[in-house]
């Protein structure tokens, strides 16, 4: 079909694709699907990297990853750079009609159903239908959304490590407490392989040069640095980084799931979670290839759970929240905090930083995009919930700086789980924690200039001291729930609490 084709109207409608629908089965047919002829579009909008600041290394893989997909598709590719993604729809069809499959983000999807033209269809990427979690969570009664109940009905509905009567494999559903070992003592890196690393191609070096062009022009700015491409930035590398995981890394995954290292910033994780989030592999594919893993003697049950669990249920689980809870869950505030990002913070100043954990993790986001888990949910999520920080501010800040992070991700993730802003809507407990927790999980504490177990002091840990002032601002609240009582009833032994608190007044936004 050629360009006058497409503009007319005549022959199968295009399909438009988002810059995080860029696997095959966004663009095949089926139930629901594109036509198989359809011509494909891609509009490269400038106005993204306008309007927010974005890290230059996002910018750098998601406009390595459209470009990819524009090249593979060869001539059923129609690649649009324009201002805006109206202004590149016009240009590739005019007033013809375009499918799209549903957008990922509310700012999208309200972008794509005003276009009398385009046709929303189901959403693809994901394993359960709106309606399937609707169905379940409206028949709660206004009961909590348990994510262990989402995630067995998940497990059954996928046949995902199960016994052929219907019952878990190994006789539980959840392997959580196999999962928290600290770090190996005296270690530097875990005994696992590295990651499988992708190569960069002339596509890669195009777009570097593209957003320098933009940056010495004024037009854009971004944060940090980007450095060579890390991660998967097409199907077949996103497939070949899933091979490597689930035969190399796997094996150790889980036991030390939650642990932190100071050199080793990847652990054991699959960092599948950028592929994932740009479309490139599908959930169910990665949870079945695990699965295989585990059957055939290559992983153990334990770590194959870990990983079914984050892909099948906490990603699915976020997804179905974040359209679920409405456009009002990224505004909610329940704690009430109100205190700006410093500087030293949103703008990745890992160097202003003295506290070992805090300047090593923002060091990695400077410099990769990505930290995982852990990091993101104990040290920057930890530290800006004792600080009082927005949950919007901070929402918007996770979205722009990571490379897997995307609206639907970081609201949920942010505002309900790191932050506790909707009032114990998506967690039962506020995810706060002092220094004897990062002591225990990690290497930072050892060479760090502050002491875990000390709250007065130069060497105080900021941490430590921090989580008492939360633990005393927040105090009624936490008393009524079961699982943080015991933290607030700590205060009535705490000595030199007052001590403690006028510290903590006085550091104020300062880099710890």
């Amino acid at each position: 079909m050629n360009d006058r084709d497409r503009r007319s109207g005549r022959g199968p409608r295009p399909h438009w694709i988002f810059g995080d629908q860029l696997g095959p089965h966004f663009t095949e047919p089926g139930e629901g699907g594109p036509d198989p002829d359809a011509p494909v579009v891609i509009v490269e909008a400038r106005s993204v990297f306008r309007r927010r600041r974005f890290h230059r290394a996002k910018a750098h893989l998601v406009l390595s990853a459209m470009r990819h997909r524009a090249a593979e598709l060869g001539d059923r590719a129609c690649y649009v750079r324009a201002e805006t993604y109206r202004e590149g729809l016009r240009q590739a069809v005019g007033r013809s009609g375009v499918t799209v499959c549903h957008p990922t983000s509310r700012a999208a999807l309200g972008l794509v159903t005003a276009l009398p033209q385009a046709e929303v269809l189901e959403p693809r990427g994901f394993l359960v239908p709106f309606a399937d979690f609707r169905r379940w969570a409206d028949g709660l009664g206004g009961k909590r959304l348990l994510l262990e109940d989402f995630y067995r009905r998940v497990r059954r509905a996928e046949h995902l490590l199960l016994e052929p009567d219907g019952e878990p494999v190994g006789g539980r559903w959840n392997l959580d407490r196999d999962n928290r070992e600290p770090p190996p003592r005296g270690a530097s890196a875990l005994p696992v392989p590295p990651p499988w690393w992708p190569e960069e191609d002339g596509i890669d070096e195009e777009v570097r040069a593209d957003l320098d062009r933009w940056e010495r022009s004024g037009e854009v700015r971004f944060l940090g640095r980007d450095g060579p491409r890390r991660f998967a930035a097409t199907r077949e590398e996103a497939v070949r980084a899933l091979e490597h995981f689930c035969t190399a890394r796997l094996p150790r995954f889980g036991q030390w799931e939650d642990a932190m290292l100071h050199d080793d910033p990847w652990m054991a994780h699959s960092l599948l979670s950028v592929p994932l989030n740009l479309g490139l592999l599908d959930p169910g594919e990665c949870a079945r290839r695990a699965e295989a893993a585990y059957r055939r003697g290559g992983a153990p049950l334990n770590s194959v759970e870990g990983f079914v669990r984050q892909v099948a249920g906490w990603r699915e689980y976020v997804w179905q929240l974040y359209w679920y809870l409405g456009e009002d869950h990224r505004r909610r505030n329940e704690l009430g905090h109100r205190t700006a990002l410093p500087d030293w913070f949103a703008e990745l100043d890992a160097d202003a930083v003295r506290a070992r954990c805090l300047s090593r993790t923002l060091a990695e986001v400077r410099d990769t995009g990505w930290v995982h888990h852990i990091p993101r949910l104990m040290v920057l999520g930890n530290w800006a919930l004792q600080h009082g920080w927005d949950p919007a501010a901070l929402t918007d800040w996770f979205h722009r700086s990571f490379v897997d992070g995307y609206d639907w991700v970081m609201v949920p993730n942010v505002v309900g789980m790191s932050q506790y802003a909707d009032g114990g809507a998506v967690t039962t407990k506020p995810y706060a924690a002092g220094g004897a927790y990062l002591h225990r999980m990690s290497d930072f504490c050892g060479p760090c200039r502050y002491r875990p177990t000390e709250r007065l002091g130069d060497r105080a840990c900021p941490f430590t001291t921090g989580y008492w002032a939360f633990v005393h601002r927040h105090r009624e609240l936490l008393a009524a729930n079961h699982r943080t009582a015991r933290a607030a009833a700590g205060l009535d032994r705490l000595s030199g609490l007052d001590e403690v608190l006028a510290a903590e007044a006085g550091r104020g936004s300062a880099a710890p």
